[in-house]
């Protein structure tokens, strides 16, 4: 019985993990777009010098920021179900 709940739960860490790193594998994506727009619309505020550029440059930036921010969560949440992974491995094998 132990053994397969232990297996159940292998399960499903195992399939959090799937969704996890397809949706890391998505940010990945998006950071690089993110990225290379908040550069582009920098270099759009130091040539325009404009109020509504500079404001622009620093709504982008912030994206930027936010998506970091998201991209670490779903990070470390993958070091957390693989350490989990690996214990209920451990468990399975006792």
């Amino acid at each position: 019985m132990g053994s397969w709940l232990t297996e159940r739960r292998l399960s499903q860490v195992a399939s959090r993990l799937r969704t996890l790193r397809d949706e890391l594998a998505m940010v990945d994506e998006q950071l690089v777009q993110f990225r290379d727009d908040a550069d582009e619309l920098s270099l759009r505020a130091l040539m325009s010098e404009t109020p509504q550029a500079s404001h622009e440059s620093n709504e982008a930036r912030k994206h930027v920021d936010a998506m970091r921010r998201h991209r670490e969560h779903v990070v470390a949440e993958i070091t957390e179900l693989e350490q989990r992974q690996d214990a209920l491995l451990d468990q399975l094998g006792a």
